[in-house]
């Protein structure tokens, strides 16, 4: 390799080399994810190689291909700084022409462990549909190019966006790889099940989609030639052929444009009387005086805090996922929606945290149990403008799938009451418990805290049960006594006014403690 593509894969090698000489801790977990991820790589390269002359083998490979395509279109979305040639901005500077720097960039991306393990997959695919001199000649054509189309997929997409992915909301878009991998497992789980039940050939149709959309369609033309058809798989793989070629076409007008033109960012924040920010039009709904302040701090907090916000996308996806994926499974129940409730209740548990430092602030702001009974007002009003529809949302959802609409009020009063609850042992955890969230890294606990932060939500959940078990036992009592069921209507009611009471009982108690431990709740927080 000589010039720019020779510079750029020795580019690599050397991120990647002084990376791992960075700490024994870094080189540990990279040698461990390539020892798993050459493991696993072996096992689906041997489970497509058992698949050899399988009726389904020609889907499985297809669908297979798919899916490992789709994982390189979306990952550098979710972690564009995993390869650090990924940006291309970092080379603006270079004298460097698109095309010449589109063939560096592609060399240096097969560089790695995702390449290695495509290789794996993709030859294992081939090699469980090939069949005759056509076939095997068809094969070796096929793997290269599909893994070259997977690769350029990758940079096409990142160049893209990398504006976008390099910004504050860019790196916000992570948030959003908790949430894609936990609804990815429930699907998993769910087809796995269905297929268990039904067999393979239920993916026929989609592989007899998928087998013409690239490069997907380079491994259905290894099957096509293998079947004597030659005419379908050429034009196969001339898809997979021109795919590649418009990949690289938009990734070096992505490039061309990445070179010249300016940051539209800073292009903006220069123009002469540029617009001057607003309080947005839901913020002007919230109520007057130090409630509303608090309220729009907090909701604030949840919008532009990357930690803040992880937490919050994490508990809307698991609870709507959980409920809802086990009635579609069939072993559901219309009190699963009561997961919902737990998972939004954590957040209010050690509100103080998520202040960090800053929290001197507020504390300048309490000068009497009053002033701390607003704050923690103000604090569970916010969490409930998102809590309380959409806790009632995940039940009307659940229900309908389920279709015991006749149990909806008695979910909904459940639902409310354990929501209540969990939002008054939120507010005493936060004053008795708190502790510091570090706003760097990937942990949610200052060292030497962790304790603290399992005595609160592990002893707020036990608590928040007992709390709710009036309701509870209400319920059961109505379903198992004759004619009960004729009255579990008043459940809505009586668990909305109970999740309420108990909430406003949790204020008034614990603001008084608030305000006599705020040194030490400041102390606790300013710790990360």
């Amino acid at each position: 390799m000589n010039g720019v593509t020779g510079v750029v894969v020795r580019l690599k090698l050397s991120l990647l080399r002084n990376g791992l000489r960075q700490s024994a801790g870094r080189r540990a977990a990279y040698i461990t994810s390539v020892v798993f991820t050459l493991l696993y790589a072996a096992l689906q390269l041997l489970g497509l190689i058992l698949l050899r002359g399988s009726a389904h083998a020609a889907t499985i490979a297809v669908l297979s291909t798919a899916v490992l395509a789709l994982g390189w279109a979306v990952m550098p979305l979710f972690f564009p700084s995993g390869d650090e040639t990924l940006d291309p901005t970092r080379l603006v500077m270079l004298p460097l022409r698109p095309q010449p720097l589109v063939r560096a960039l592609l060399t240096a991306s097969l560089v790695g462990i995702g390449p290695l393990f495509t290789l794996c997959l993709l030859t294992g695919a081939v090699v469980s549909t090939a069949h005759g001199a056509a076939g095997y000649g068809t094969a070796v054509v096929a793997v290269v190019l599909a893994l070259l189309v997977c690769v350029a997929l990758a940079r096409a997409i990142t160049a893209a966006n990398i504006r976008l992915l390099t910004s504050r909301k860019g790196r916000d878009l992570a948030v959003l790889s908790g949430l894609v991998i936990a609804i990815g497992a429930q699907v998993v789980n769910f087809g796995a099940q269905q297929l268990g039940s039904g067999g393979l050939s239920q993916l026929d149709p989609a592989g007899d989609v998928l087998r013409w959309v690239p490069p997907a369609s380079a491994i259905g033309a290894v099957d096509s030639m293998s079947n004597g058809s030659y005419g379908v798989g050429a034009a196969q793989l001339l898809l997979s052929a021109v795919a590649l070629a418009g990949l690289l076409t938009l990734w070096s007008r992505s490039l061309t444009k990445l070179m010249t033109a300016p940051d539209a960012s800073t292009l903006q924040a220069a123009e002469p009387g540029a617009r001057k920010r607003t309080s947005a039009v839901p913020f002007r709904l919230l109520p007057a005086g130090r409630t509303g302040t608090v309220m729009e701090r907090s909701l604030r907090y949840v919008w532009r805090d990357p930690k803040t916000k992880t937490a919050w996308v994490t508990s809307l996806a698991i609870g709507m996922i959980v409920p809802v994926f086990n009635a579609l499974q069939g072993h559901g129940s219309v009190y699963f929606a009561c997961f919902a409730a737990g998972m939004l209740g954590i957040q209010m548990y050690n509100q103080f945290g998520q202040d960090t430092s800053a929290f001197w602030m507020v504390a300048t702001t309490i000068s009497s149990p009053r002033d701390a009974y607003a704050e923690l007002r103000g604090r569970a009003l916010a969490l409930l403008v998102i809590t309380l529809p959409y806790a009632a949302l995940v039940s009307v959802v659940t229900t309908a799938i389920i279709g015991s609409w006749e149990k909806l009020p008695e979910a909904l009063g459940l639902t409310f009451a354990l929501l209540g609850a969990m939002l008054a042992t939120g507010t005493w955890t936060s004053a008795r418990f708190p502790y510091s969230i570090p706003q760097e890294g990937y942990k949610n606990v200052a060292p030497g805290q962790t304790g603290i932060a399992w005595i609160s939500i592990f002893g707020g959940l036990v608590a928040a049960a007992l709390l709710s078990a009036p309701v509870i036992a209400a319920t059961i009592w109505l379903n198992a006594t004759a004619g009960g069921s004729e009255w579990t209507w008043l459940l809505l009611p009586a668990g909305t006014v109970y999740g309420a009471l108990i909430l406003l009982l949790s204020l008034r108690l614990t603001a008084p403690r608030a305000a006599q431990r705020l040194p030490e709740i400041l102390a606790a927080v300013s710790k990360g």
